[in-house]
């Protein structure tokens, strides 16, 4: 069975090329993507299918699980140039995974998952579940799953460069994590979940919940996944000790992050623990 990445980023040519058109955010000048809440400098050759390539393959990885994340401020647009721009990264990104060969598998970034693993949606869209619920329900009914990933942010003025991705990317995690074990999943209990950066913490806050008269046990599901991104061995450690290691799956964040540091915490725990969120429990999530 193949080892497996469910997170990562890949821009198609066509779609860097609607960004590099637009007038306003969010936009591309150059290698610089221009966001409400920011810049930021890219490096888009990461995004060519051979670099791509080359990346799984040093990292000793076969497959990658890529979406267009919420981050990039496309869900925020008017609707009509949202879905523009989500069917130009959706008609490049299913051509990219034809040229990979099987080694780029996409996950749809409209509501219409045909053609795809799953959909990927921001932590907030969980809070309008009634909004979700054509798509949540076209999910389970044909086994695809469902990737939570941190949406749009907005830092307070004098914030640090690092504040979205550590403070605000990590509240809206939480908070979708906990509403999703509130109210989404006894809607849709067969329907398989990844909450990307281990939900932001959520598994710390448990002992939390419990003292509010909450018995933990049942949050324990099998449908409930936490991908593993930007943590090292203390984070992993703490949340395989909650929820074991059958709900952990990989993921890098690639290209945002450099996925060496999280790979080296993972394999430091042996051959098994990375043969089961490598490769065993993506296996089961996508099958």
């Amino acid at each position: 069975m193949p080892s497996i990445d469910v997170h990562q980023h890949l821009w198609p040519e066509n779609f860097i090329a609607a960004l590099s058109g637009r007038s306003r955010p969010p936009l591309l000048r150059g290698s610089t993507l221009e966001l409400g809440e920011g810049s930021f400098e890219l490096d888009l050759a990461a995004n060519e299918l051979g670099a791509r390539i080359a990346a799984l393959d040093q990292a000793e990885i076969d497959l990658a699980v890529v979406s267009l994340q919420p981050t990039s401020g496309v869900g925020e647009l008017p609707p009509s140039e949202r879905d523009e721009l989500i069917a130009v990264w959706e008609e490049g990104v299913r051509t990219l995974s034809t040229e990979s060969g099987g080694r780029i598998l996409p996950l749809a970034a409209g509501r219409d998952p045909t053609g795809f693993a799953g959909a990927c949606v921001g932590a907030p869209a969980l809070a309008d579940l009634d909004g979700l619920a054509p798509l949540l329900g076209e999910l389970e009914r044909r086994g695809l799953f469902l990737f939570v990933h941190p949406g749009a942010a907005s830092p307070p003025t004098g914030a640090p460069a690092w504040w979205s991705g550590i403070v605000n990317y990590a509240e809206q995690m939480q908070a979708g994590f906990y509403w999703w074990l509130e109210h989404g999943r006894k809607r849709w209990p067969a329907l398989r979940v990844v909450f990307a950066i281990l939900a932001g913490g959520a598994p710390f806050q448990l002992e939390r919940l419990g003292q509010r008269g909450t018995d933990v046990r049942s949050t324990l599901d099998p449908n409930s996944f936490f991908d593993v991104a930007t943590y090292g061995r203390r984070a992993i450690e703490l949340c395989i000790e909650t929820f074991g290691v059958h709900q952990l799956v990989y993921g890098s964040d690639v290209p945002v992050v450099d996925p060496a540091p999280t790979l080296r915490a993972l394999r430091g725990f042996g051959h098994s623990v990375v043969q089961i969120v490598t490769t065993d429990n993506p296996t089961r999530l996508l099958t």
